[in-house]
């Protein structure tokens, strides 16, 4: 549950905090390459075919002939420390992907599609025509993060199965809480030495060895949703090595894990309310006229569900969470909608919920598919690791037994439909040591050059504020571009913020800071 990926729908995890085990000299150290990364720094990349279920996706799916590999696109992977305090120590091998430029490349550009979790490899493989004008001047690039898909992934084994379905727990605080000290059990003795290394801090160190490896002498960079915040970290690691940037669906830097959750609800209601509001000025609206009581209504089927499921011939059960589900994965992108209220309409006509449950696998189908060998948990896990890591909180077990109907009360009044389900990640880190205070405390009035920052006014991941917010901490080098659309992130919504960020990305035509973007009726 976090930010989700890079375009809308690529992936669609819920908005949550961050932090975890401390990252060692890692956050501290220089971020200036030293002796001791040398061998690093100096690696080769050795570029071939894809292979496994990276090729698969490169094929027809018809049964026709399969499509022969395209030549230009490329895999391999480089050698990272896997703690950056001991280089001379363990080592960690991160997948990246390339797709070579149609024209004269001016260099490299590294794509993030967010998360934390979301593979690169997958994710680029996937959408490799949603940068075809970039691949016109760039090699288009991307990876798998340090403990995500082919780069030794973590996972909580059976455990985090068991945090997956527990949202709106009824046990007591005391009883919640010991298991989410089992489940940090189990992820540390399942993952590995690999797992306090995690972090953004690391990831970003990362990314400027693989700057170094590609042969680019700055970082030309777009980061989506969560890989904004990995994007800001560079800037403030290496300013001087930061080319072109751009961070779209902007990430806090600052707010507490429950803040963040509080306003992952706020935010989902928002996209909800607008949703409610365009549904209710169409013809045929199956919630009716009136946008207010379309919203009560929703309210109250979700409430009706979580009480009285639904039951399958099989004896399965359809809960209100589970509409929440699909409706927290339909809210990232407006072209979602129509088909959203097609499905409510049959739910509430009929009873019948297979049309959104067939819209939430089709959803779910969009995001980047890992290999078969990676954990089928590693997306959940990667994202409790890298935010636990990222964040320096951690209260003490009384004081969150003492909070928790506070904050439940909170959550629910912000939103009645996504407020249950957002509150249990505010736990996700407890019984794990606590995470850098780096990004809080060092990341602000970056020295780079000029940042492009997007922020969308209807995203229900990474609220409008947020773009503000993170503008402000990092100073005079950020410039805004105001996306006035819904769904999370504007580049794949909004054919404006793509020209702009194209432009910028190519021709280093920078938008004045404070332009807009119209609605996506308008683009």
């Amino acid at each position: 549950m976090r930010r989700a990926g890079a375009l809308a729908g690529v992936t669609t995890l819920a908005v949550m905090g961050t932090g975890i085990w401390l990252p060692g000299a890692s956050a501290a150290a220089s971020p200036s390459p030293s002796p001791d990364l040398s061998r690093f720094y100096t690696q080769k990349i050795k570029w071939s075919a894809c292979e496994g279920d990276g090729a698969s996706l490169l094929e027809s799916e018809s049964d026709a002939t399969p499509v022969p590999k395209d030549k230009s696109i490329q895999c391999g992977r480089i050698t990272v420390p896997l703690d950056y305090g001991k280089p001379k120590g363990d080592t960690v091998k991160v997948a990246m992907v390339r797709v070579k430029s149609s024209g004269k490349p001016r260099g490299s550009l590294l794509l993030n599609f967010g998360g934390p979790g979301g593979a690169g490899v997958s994710g680029l493989l996937s959408a490799q025509k949603e940068f075809e004008y970039l691949g016109k001047g760039y090699d288009v690039v991307s990876f798998d993060p340090r403990g995500v898909g082919e780069s030794s992934p973590v996972s909580c084994g059976d455990a985090g199965a068991d945090e997956q379905g527990m949202e709106g727990d009824s046990e007591d605080p005391g009883a919640v809480l010991d298991r989410m000290r089992k489940i940090s059990e189990a992820c540390e003795k399942k993952s590995g030495p690999i797992l306090p290394h995690v972090g953004t801090v690391d990831v970003s160190r990362d990314m400027d060895v693989m700057r170094q490896v590609l042969g680019d002498k700055k970082l030309n960079y777009l980061g989506f949703s969560y890989g904004t915040r990995l994007g800001a970290v560079y800037s403030a690691q290496f300013p001087k090595k930061v080319g072109r940037m751009v961070l779209d669906g902007v990430d806090t830097l600052t707010e507490d894990v429950a803040e963040q959750a509080l306003v992952s609800a706020e935010g989902r209601q928002t996209a909800l309310d607008n949703f409610t509001k365009w549904c209710t000025e169409n013809a045929g609206c199956v919630l009716g006229t009136d946008s207010r009581a379309a919203r009560e209504h929703m309210a109250e089927l979700i409430k009706g569900l979580d009480a009285y499921p639904l039951q399958s011939s099989d004896g399965g059960e359809f809960t209100g969470q589970d509409v929440v589900d699909v409706l927290g994965q339909a809210l990232y992108s407006r072209q979602s909608w129509p088909a959203l209220s097609q499905a409510l309409g049959a739910l509430l006509a009929d009873g019948d919920p297979r049309a959104l449950l067939r819209m939430g696998g089709a959803l779910a189908e969009q995001a980047p598919r890992s290999p078969g060998d990676v954990p089928a948990d590693n997306m959940a896990a990667a994202l409790m690791a890298v935010n636990c890591q990222d964040d320096p909180d951690r209260p003490d077990e009384g004081s969150i037994e003492k909070e928790v109907a506070k904050l439940q009360e909170e959550f629910e009044s912000t939103s009645a439909i996504f407020g249950k389900s957002m509150l249990m990640p505010v736990l996700f880190c407890f019984g794990r040591p606590a995470g850098t205070d780096y990004i809080r405390e060092t990341v602000r009035d970056v020295k780079s050059p000029d940042l492009l920052l997007v922020g969308t006014r209807g995203d229900p991941a990474t609220p409008y504020r947020w773009t503000e917010e993170t503008a402000k901490r990092l100073g005079s080098s950020a410039v805004v571009l105001d996306n006035r659309g819904d769904g999370h992130t504007g580049y794949s919504g909004s054919k404006c913020v793509r020209d702009k960020v194209d432009g910028f990305l190519l021709y280093g035509e920078m938008p004045k800071d404070g332009s807009s973007c119209g609605s996506a009726e308008e683009d």
